[in-house]
């Protein structure tokens, strides 16, 4: 993971990852994304909501309903219901999740995800551009589009082995903006990612270093919780060589399909840092605390076929016929019923979901300490120094 300006990618990525944490997922058909929402916007997004030829489910019922009882009353302050009472507990409970968002900041996520639907629903939802907070410019890393009911977010950097950019990490693409039943992750070109994007070691603030840890610590954090609380399947596809945090993350995926021709490779104690993404946790768990020692203290590299009999990759495939099996795959899981995949997903990921952010928060802190540490800087160095004379 990076020193400064932290983050090493990618959202993600929602009803546990809160719709206050999702980014702002906006098609091109609908006008940029605006620092406030005025009344009348507001009310043309309700206006619309009637338009929709589509049930969107009701699992997206929930969030709309939630979104606009926050938007208009604030966070919730009404009694729970009683169990037996399920439609209203339902609902009690999607608007509890919002927290403490402010009104202002619902209004925006609902307008969202009206504008979503309705574009869906008109058959302009194939392509989508991620679009960070406040701000009207497109992502130029990341490829989103969505089909067959599953949205697929690319890395998209391949001249630079798609390296992971801060802004990846800052806003990481959420699916329940406009309801995928899956987030599937692909790089462009040949390689999946080479993980952070070290010429951050290189960006160092006015204000110095230790702020500039502190804050890519608290974006790790952000980042990698988005992963654990994500309410819906999710599906790697890694497509070449993987390094760093888009290895790590790996143990909190729930399919991973490889070509043969795929690495993984975390080389944390080379470059002077630790285990990020909560593989401290889930790589033993996986694989075995010696195997995992080999990977995360010691560098090594492992093999698509090694990974797969490790336990890290679900399935490896033939290179010629990677994209074609894998995608006829993950359309056919596609039309299972999608509440019945979150919800058995949440019951699998439930019992861990606290021991998760307790292992994140400690390998966040840890990483804070390294990233301002002088033999971390070196090691960076160091690794720049070798890679020129190359």
């Amino acid at each position: 993971m990076s020193v400064r300006n932290s983050f090493n990618v990618l959202s993600s990525v929602a009803s546990s990852l809160r719709l206050s944490s999702v980014p702002r997922l906006t098609f091109h058909t609908t006008a940029s994304p605006m620092m406030g929402v005025t009344v009348e916007q507001f009310e043309q997004a309700k206006g619309k909501l009637s338009t929709l030829k589509k049930d969107p489910g009701n699992e997206v019922k929930l969030k709309i309903y939630a979104l606009f009882k926050q938007a208009t009353q604030g966070p919730c302050n009404t009694p729970k219901p009683g169990m037996l009472d399920f439609v209203n507990k339902a609902k009690w409970d999607a608007w509890k999740s919002l927290g403490s968002t402010s009104q202002e900041e619902a209004r925006q996520q609902y307008c969202d995800l009206i504008g979503s639907l309705v574009a869906a629903d008109s058959g302009n939802s194939a392509q989508v551009s991620a679009q960070p907070t406040g701000n009207g410019s497109t992502y130029e890393t990341l490829a989103v589009s969505m089909e067959d009911d599953i949205t697929t977010i690319k890395l998209n950097r391949p001249l630079k082995k798609n390296a992971i950019t801060n802004q990846s990490a800052e806003n990481p693409p959420g699916a329940d903006c406009f309801c995928p039943l899956f987030l599937f992750f692909a790089g462009a070109g040949d390689f999946y990612s080479s993980g952070n994007d070290l010429t951050n070691f290189t960006q160092i603030p006015e204000d110095g270093l230790e702020q500039m840890a502190k804050r890519g610590g608290e974006l790790l954090r952000r980042y990698v919780n988005a992963y654990i609380d994500f309410p819906k399947p999710l599906v790697a596809v890694v497509n070449g060589p993987a390094m760093g945090i888009s290895v790590t993350l790996l143990g909190l995926f729930d399919l991973v399909y490889a070509t043969e021709r795929a690495t993984f490779h975390t080389p944390f104690s080379q470059l002077g840092q630790t285990a990020e993404g909560c593989s401290s946790y889930t790589f033993p768990k996986i694989m075995g605390t010696a195997k995992a020692t080999e990977m995360l203290l010691f560098n090594k590299k492992l093999t698509a076929v090694q990974a797969c009999e490790l336990g890290l990759v679900t399935e490896v495939f033939p290179d010629s016929s990677f994209q074609s099996e894998v995608w006829t795959r993950l359309k056919a899981y596609a039309k299972l019923p999608r509440n019945s995949l979150s919800f058995s997903k949440q019951l699998i990921r439930s019992t861990e979901k606290q021991r998760l952010h307790e292992v994140n928060d400690a390998e966040v802190e840890c990483l804070v300490e390294r990233w301002m540490s002088d033999e971390c800087f070196n090691a960076v160095m160091s690794f720049f120094q070798i890679k020129a004379k190359l």
